[in-house]
């Protein structure tokens, strides 16, 4: 057992520090081409922490493992809003900006019902992929373009803003005079642990599924999810410390968002396959219940409350136990 935890493990550790520097390399060269910081911040910066999320299910639909690939989709959005929003609003009540819900979180609930009907009833084709993955294009646009007019920022900033609270070196601005081989070099360098990382996450979750009699789809759900999930739970609960649960509540939302359409779109369009039965079944619909919960937690008295958060934790231990034999 342990020589099938420890490559997890590993796997993991490659695939968030991976992360982390795909995000610092490619928002210093974004930052030497000129881009706003706007547009940094709602594409790579808000990007850069579904990096795990896309690697290990892009890898694990290459191998033939499509249940480790969409369960890990369905099972961090299942995290994200259960574990995630939960624990931070058990640490400081959960304060919803308006944006935040009335755009995003309404687009959260869409795009999850959108993904629960499509992959009961059609196969997760690269036609499917390409318009998942063009609405998430379309949907990034508007919100950069709103936010420039408006200046009221929504879910996809505080999923950016969330991580830069966690690194604040992102922030800073660098030397110009490094020019842009340092920057390409880190951005290279992070892209090649994701890789690596999350080729060793999908083995090892095969393994593990094995070694517990299980099937791939029950680990792709909670053990992966839960693992890719870890840089969304440590920015939000920073944030929630820091008594910023609105940038949380943003985080959770965008991530969400980011996991349906990218990932799953990425994954389609890369290895396009039938979702296992079980995750179209059950998992997705679920997950489509969870986002209507969390949004009516959150448009009661724009704030999700301490004992709502717990009401979510109970319901994550609840789901945990219904999967789990």
């Amino acid at each position: 057992m342990f020589e099938t935890w420890l490559p997890l493990i590993a796997g993991l550790a490659l695939l968030v520090a991976g992360g982390e520097l795909f995000v610092r390399g490619s928002v210093q060269a974004a930052e030497r081409l000129g881009i706003s910081p706007l547009v940094i911040g709602l594409t790579l910066v808000g990007f850069g922490t579904s990096m795990p999320e896309l690697v290990t299910s892009v890898r694990a639909g290459l191998s033939g493992s499509p249940g480790i690939a969409y369960g890990n989709i369905v099972g961090s959005n299942i995290a994200n809003m259960l574990l995630i929003a939960g624990v931070s609003a058990l640490i400081c009540p959960v304060v919803v900006a308006e944006a935040a819900l009335r755009r995003d979180a309404v687009v959260m609930f869409a795009v999850a019902a959108l993904f629960a009907l499509l992959i009961l009833l059609l196969p997760m084709s690269r036609a499917a992929g390409a318009m998942l993955v063009g609405t998430l294009v379309v949907y990034v646009w508007l919100v950069i373009r709103q936010e420039r007019v408006s200046g009221a920022h929504g879910a996809i900033h505080d999923k950016g803003a969330a991580l830069l609270q966690a690194d604040p070196a992102l922030g800073r601005t660098p030397p110009r005079k490094q020019g842009m081989i340092v920057p390409i070099m880190v951005v290279l360098a992070g892209l090649g642990l994701v890789v690596l990382g999350g080729a060793q996450l999908v083995s090892s979750a095969v393994a593990l599924a094995r070694s517990f009699g299980v099937g791939e789809t029950v680990i792709g759900l909670t053990i992966v999810a839960v693992g890719t999930s870890m840089p969304e739970l440590v920015t939000s609960l920073i944030a929630a410390l820091k008594r910023q649960g609105d940038v949380a509540f943003g985080n959770v939302v965008g991530s969400n968002i980011y996991n349906i359409l990218g990932i799953g779109g990425a994954t389609a369009l890369i290895a396009p396959s039938w979702v296992p039965g079980e995750i179209a079944g059950f998992d997705a619909p679920l997950m489509v219940g969870i986002t209507a919960v969390l949004v009516l937690f959150a448009a009661t008295g724009r704030r999700i409350a301490r004992w709502e958060g717990l009401a979510l934790l109970a319901g994550y231990g609840g789901y945990l136990y219904v999967l789990w034999p």
